[in-house]
This record gives C-alpha cells, structure tokens and sequence, in this order.
C-alpha cells in the first residue's frame, strides 16, 4: 500500500512556492470557481488544474484513490440533484428542450443535462488544486508561511501536524491491517465486499486507539518543552516570498476578477446558451 497524500520533496515550479502562497491561490482559486457556472471559464479552469498538476510531476497515485473517492460522491451528488429536483436547469436557464421522458416529473432536458455538467466541471476545477495543495506542501514551511502572514503559531503549527499526522495514519492502517490478517481475519479480494467493511471493525478500534497515544505522546511532548508560552517563536523551515510567489497569485487573481466581470456581463452567475 503506497502512501497516499503524503509530502514529497520533488523539483517542480509549484513546490518552490511557499506555503503561504499556495494556500492563498487555493481559496482564490476555489472562490472563482463557486462565483461562476459560467461554462467557458469553468472548462478554461479545468484545463489549468490539470496542467498546474502535471506540472507539479507529482504522480497520480499517490492521490488517486481520493480522487475516486471523491469521483464517487461527485456520481451521487448528480444523481440526488436529478432525483430531487429533475427540472432545475429548466428554471435556471428559463427554457425547456425534451430529450425524452422515464417517468413521472422525471424528463431527460437538455437544460438539466447542460446544468450537472457545469456542476461537474466545479468540482473537476477545484479537485486537483487542492489535492496538488496538500501532496505539494512542506507541513513545516507551510506552518512558518502562515505564521508570517499573521496567523497565530499555534494555529499554524496544529495544521502542520494534522498534515503531517495523514501518512502516519495511513502507515498504522496498514500495520493494523497486516497484523489482524496475521490473526485470520481475511480482508482479501476473495471476500465479498460486505464481509470486507464488517472485518474493517477490527481495524478501526485498533486505529482510533492508536491515534489517541500518538497525540496524548505528542501533547506531553509539547508541554514539556513549553510550547504556547512565548507569544513568538522562530521557524526553521520559514521562507521569504518571492517574485514567483507574488506572480502566482496575480495570476490566479486574475482568473478570479474574470469569474467576477463575466457574472456581472451575463447579469448571473449562469451562462446561457439557450437563449
């Protein structure tokens, strides 16, 4: 089992940044991609995440079973927007085009169709950025941005270490899991799926267990060496920004102020062909 949303340290143009940096283009970035339904700027959206993310060269498998994950629920999320509300896209868009009828209110539009895709796009817009943020970002370095931008160092130094806690978590998972198989619970392939989640209960109770004397070690620690009792502290890993860092987020602004200017020219936040 690789370690999934893990840190590593590659040579890439998006892991030069800060940390502060990154996270300042990720809620510029999510802002203008919730602003807008606009298709053109969404689709333009997801062009740029998936090349910011190829550019990053960071594999894909170290982050795809999130993404699957997240795919999963993006499946459910379309299929309960139907389910409720069939002909929302008709009512946003102020038009209506039959493809054909299942049964009831339940009618296949076009407008509906054209709706869950912009819907679809958003998330597609938004998943690999902040996948990308949290396999990109030096915990440490990302704690001493945050720091220098204002945000208190206790604060900055709990998101280090709840980043940093995601593989230590995966690792016990794994050691649990190998060591209850060990015991003859089987959790293989040539069990049905069911008899899989029901022998994970095995799993779990070890983990949340495990995790509670990781913190209680780490809380002991930082008591011991008086951590929260200067209203500063100096950073190791701290950074300066950069001019990369400053043309980063101008960049990602600029794709924000677009979202804007467009909903405010197409009098919505919905762009519609139809009319």
């Amino acid at each position: 089992m690789s370690a999934m949303l893990e840190y590593s340290e590659i040579n890439s143009p998006i892991h030069k940044l800060t940390g502060a940096t990154k996270l300042i283009c990720l809620v510029i970035w999510a802002l203008a991609s919730m602003v807008t339904y606009d298709t053109r700027i969404l689709v333009v959206m997801v062009i740029c995440s998936v090349a910011i993310f190829k550019i990053s060269k960071v594999e894909f498998k170290t982050v795809s079973f999130v993404f699957y994950l997240i795919l999963v629920f993006l499946l459910i999320n379309n299929i309960a927007i139907f389910l409720f509300s069939p002909l929302e896209g008709t009512y946003i868009y102020g038009s209506r085009t039959d493809l054909f009828h299942i049964a009831g209110q339940y009618t296949i539009t076009t407008q509906q169709l054209f709706y869950q895709l912009n819907i679809t796009l958003k998330y597609f817009a938004i998943i690999p950025m902040a996948l990308l943020f949290i396999v990109a970002t030096n915990p440490s370095e990302f704690a001493a941005s945050l720091n220098k931008i204002g945000v208190n160092y206790k604060i900055a130094y709990s998101v280090a270490i709840a980043l940093r806690y995601i593989p230590d978590v995966q690792r016990d998972y794994q050691e649990i899991s190998f060591a209850q198989q060990a015991r003859g619970i089987e959790m293989s392939n040539k069990e049905s799926l069911f008899n899989r989640i029901k022998s994970s209960a095995a799993i779990i109770m070890p983990l949340v267990f495990s995790s509670l004397e990781r913190i209680e070690t780490i809380s002991s620690a930082m008591e011991l060496r008086a951590f929260g009792n200067g209203k500063s502290r100096t950073w190791y890993s701290g950074r300066k920004f950069e001019k990369r860092d400053y043309i980063s987020i101008f960049l990602v602004s600029i794709i924000f102020i677009v979202a804007i200017i467009m909903t405010i020219k197409n009098g919505s936040r919905f762009y519609n062909p139809f009319i």
